[in-house]
């Protein structure tokens, strides 16, 4: 089969792929997600207080109505590899003759190219969401990274001790506990909100379905694709990347993912170097930013 893998994807038509990448990352359900960052974005969140009073005739200010602005900051990364076109054709032929049995591949070798790259970058964004940390090499400053993640350096989010001690991880025998604990210490403003969510990693997460197991919950031994993950009626947001022994209290519009999807330096590019080199290799280059931001750290907390 003759391939013509040699394509370029700038700005928007660039963005369409990369934005199927990045959504690929588990956490991005989560998260909010701001798009079309061209260098910095200011998010701006408004709290008020005491604002409402009884009328009179007369003017009488009161109460206050406070600003908050944090600046979300996307980080450029590349993906850059050359990719054995030999093994890619294999296995895309091979997903093209069981069409029937399940979702469609994809329709050209390019996009197939394409969507393993896409995996790549996922893989690796929803790591950096947590742990990431700029000064490193691929990475952008996560939420939970241990010295300067967005949680960890906000002094207003709201630190809540890990009851088996700061470092130490969690077990099936504390894990409630320490659910209860960061539970008792989000604000009460937050708590009814409906995008509040409980935020864990797998690890702890299996933790918590043992300590219920063993407490005699019954729908812990049988549970389906339509069970809800839920502590005390609060929603769980099981992580793939997120750090073990760490749970954090926050809402899905506070968290903040921001990229640029619309610009040139977003951009895709396949380049089959048969014709260069003689080699069956397809170079792969895809550029693309990643960032995090927290909006009120007030309203978050964070067991660790």
């Amino acid at each position: 089969m003759a391939l013509a893998t040699t394509s370029n994807y700038a700005g928007k038509a660039a963005g369409f792929y990369i934005s199927a990448a990045l959504k690929q990352a588990n956490s991005m359900e989560f998260l909010t997600m701001i798009e079309n960052i061209k260098f910095k974005s200011n998010i701006q969140k408004m709290s008020a207080a005491s604002m409402i009073q009884d009328a009179t005739c007369n003017v009488n200010l009161a109460g206050t109505l406070t600003m908050t602005e944090a600046v979300l900051t996307p980080k450029n990364l590349m993906v850059q590899t050359d990719i054995c076109s030999k093994t890619l054709l294999e296995s895309w032929e091979a997903l093209q003759m069981r069409a029937g049995a399940g979702a469609p591949p994809p329709a050209s070798f390019n996009d197939y190219v394409i969507s393993y790259i896409g995996e790549i970058i996922a893989e690796g964004t929803e790591t950096s969401l947590w742990s990431g940390n700029d000064a490193t090499a691929g990475e952008f400053t996560g939420f939970t990274h241990g010295g300067v993640g967005r949680l960890v350096t906000d002094a207003t989010v709201t630190d809540v001790a890990n009851v088996g001690g700061a470092g130490n991880a969690y077990t099936a025998a504390n894990i409630i506990e320490n659910l209860q604990n960061c539970s008792a210490a989000i604000p009460t403003t937050v708590y009814t909100k409906d995008d509040l969510y409980l935020y864990m990693s797998p690890k702890t997460y299996r933790l918590y379905i043992s300590a219920i197991s063993t407490l005699g919950y019954v729908n812990a031994y049988s549970m389906n694709g339509d069970y809800d993950a839920v502590f005390e009626g609060l929603k769980l947001a099981v992580c793939n990347g997120m750090m073990d022994d760490v749970i954090v209290a926050a809402e899905k519009s506070n968290l903040y993912f921001g990229t640029d999807l619309l610009s040139d330096a977003a951009n895709i590019n396949l380049l089959d170097l048969s014709s260069i080199d003689g080699s069956q290799n397809i170079r792969a280059i895809c550029r693309y930013s990643g960032g995090t931001q927290v909006g009120i750290g007030a309203d978050v907390v964070l067991v660790s």
